[in-house]
């Protein structure tokens, strides 16, 4: 063997050893975790169930790790990943040093004392107990360690990493990118500076793309194939969206997305073949009714009035944060068949509530027999060009062919809503990958071009080192949304859906905030692209499941069933 061949097996075998110490350090973290989720379990479940009361009590711990394991969970994702390009020595590297992070981050919350990790000189000892493996954390996981690869990032002017798509979704990806380029990203900035409505040049197109259809079966003139599910095309779709603008591209498929899965699990056939193939052809643009001004996330205490009237209903009530509702021609509003309010979310049903197209930021439709339904936009920091709108509802006629699934659909509204937001949520995740992509490609390129100190912003060790950082988090969510996806179309991962938009929401906000602190000042600025990737990203972790709920309520609650990860 001669020297460039041993070479070579030398450092396959360094690579194979990095591989399995990550997995070894993921190991452990997970078993730190599984300790803590069974000591709050003991605390809060009885006789078998979990005791609400001592659930209450118990939130920050609850909170804290759903969040933790999220962590774990995106870090595992691109451990997966990364043994696909092995070849790369820049994704291995990412990874190893992005596992670093997460474990020692476990390692910090457990010394420290931080939720139910309690601090313990004897729970921290596995973790050190390996010299080899000590030896990986130390190495990868010191900041400054990622100062080299954020040199060769500045200097090669990397973009972004290997995907691992296939050549049919990386064909998706690249056309919807340049889409995102060319027609989205110079719209992008006068529509948010200015808070006008999105243009039809951007919805026109998108449709005659097909956007409006990524997850309608193709027997409805969708995209999805009709055999089997594809998560991962809706998901690229939306990233590429997003890094264009969130506000005015990236959501534009979420609602016809919802609205599609709640039809697809309790519509009639009538239903189905009368809605989907307008919902794909973006014939119909729609729009979400499920939150109110005094229930939040709490969807099962939705009190919006639907009555029974001849050949029909009558909608009272209120609805806010309904995003894109002036534009929309069709509204899927959630609310309450049964007046018993004991009834919770047995009581409730999914409508299907047609009303003229406005533009602006205010509108009135009012019906022939007296019913009114008016809504006005709801001024917000970021996120604009959809607007999310306060709606009212005053005996608003309803014909009873617009209840999902008609009669069989009656009480069951609650359980279509759900259908629809667990595909939302790896779509959110995807959403923020897509903001942070292009914070990242801003950051990149300003920090070569801008010059202090007689030097490029990108040749301090600290601008380094945050490029690196913000690299590695979003491949991790990129990957991390990409497994949730495939784990979707098998029937699985509801609880993992969540657990990416915990991740990947709270990365956008860092990264997007990183962007902006790279261009100092001028980052502060709106005619800067970077300080509307920060505000857009903020809301990521609000809408479809606040961060809290879903947290403690959705994964913490799974966690614990399990028993663990």
């Amino acid at each position: 063997m001669n020297q460039q061949q041993q070479n070579l097996a030398n450092s396959v075998a360094t690579q194979s050893e990095n591989f399995d110490l990550a997995r070894h350090a993921l190991s452990q973290a997970k078993s730190v975790l599984n300790d803590a989720i069974g000591a709050v379990r003991d605390k809060v479940y009885v006789s078998g169930q979990a005791d609400e009361a001592l659930l209450q009590n118990a939130q920050q711990d609850c909170y804290d790790l759903a969040m933790l394991s999220a962590d774990v969970w995106s870090a595992q994702c691109l451990v997966d990943f990364a043994e696909t390009q092995s070849q790369s020595s820049l994704v291995c590297q990412l990874t190893w040093k992005f596992v670093a992070e997460k474990v020692r981050g476990v390692m910090a919350a457990q010394f420290a004392g931080a939720s139910t990790l309690e601090k313990s000189s004897e729970a921290v000892e596995p973790l050190g107990a390996h010299p080899a493996l000590q030896q990986f954390l130390d190495e990868h996981g010191a900041r400054d360690s990622y100062a080299g690869l954020g040199r060769l990032l500045s200097e090669a002017e990397i973009n972004e990493l290997p995907s691992g798509l296939t050549e049919e979704k990386a064909l998706i990806a690249d056309t919807f990118k340049r889409f995102a380029d060319e027609v989205v990203a110079p719209l992008a900035g006068v529509i948010h500076r200015e808070d006008r409505d999105i243009p039809d040049e951007i919805i026109q197109s998108a449709a005659r793309m097909g956007c409006f259809g990524t997850c309608i079966p193709e027997r409805f003139g969708g995209l999805q194939p009709d055999e089997k599910p594809d998560s991962l095309g809706m998901i690229v779709v939306t990233e590429e969206l997003s890094r264009g603008s969130l506000g005015a591209a990236g959501s534009l498929i979420t609602r016809p997305e919802i609205a599609a899965r709640a039809l697809l699990a309790g519509g009639t056939e009538s239903q189905k073949s009368g809605w989907l193939p307008q919902l794909a052809a973006g014939e119909k643009l729609c729009a979400i009714s499920i939150t109110e001004p005094n229930t939040g996330s709490d969807v099962a205490a939705v009190s919006l009035r639907a009555t029974p009237t001849e050949g029909g209903w009558l909608l009272n009530g209120a609805k806010t944060w309904c995003t894109f509702a002036g534009t929309s021609e069709v509204l899927v509003v959630l609310g309450r068949t049964n007046p018993d309010v004991s009834s919770g979310y047995r009581g409730l049903s999914l409508f299907l509530v047609e009303k003229p197209a406005y533009s602006g930021h205010e509108f009135t439709f009012s019906q022939s027999g007296g019913g009114r339904l008016s809504g006005k936009a709801i001024s917000t920091l970021g996120y604009r060009g959809m607007h999310s709108y306060d709606l009212f509802f005053e005996d608003f006629f309803v014909p009873a062919a617009s209840l999902i699934g008609e009669t069989k659909g009656e009480g069951k509204g609650f359980y279509y809503t759900m259908a629809g937001f667990s595909g939302g949520r790896i779509q959110t995740a995807a959403r923020a990958t897509g903001v942070m992509q292009a914070a990242y490609e801003q950051a990149l390129r300003y920090a070569n071009e801008r010059e202090v100190f007689g030097a490029p912003i990108a040749a301090l060790q600290i601008t380094r080192i945050k490029l690196a950082r913000m690299l590695a988090t979003i491949t991790a969510s990129r990957q991390f949304s990409y497994s949730v996806a495939r784990m979707m179309d098998q029937g699985e991962g509801q609880m993992e859906a969540s657990l990416v938009k915990l991740f990947a929401c709270r990365a956008a906000e860092w990264v997007t905030r990183e962007a902006m602190q790279i261009h100092g000042g001028m980052g502060y600025a709106e005619e800067t692209a970077v300080s509307r990737y920060f505000v857009d990203a903020r809301v990521l972790s609000i809408f479809e499941g606040t961060e809290e709920v879903l947290a403690t309520r959705v994964v913490a609650r799974e966690l614990l069933e399990r028993g663990g990860l």
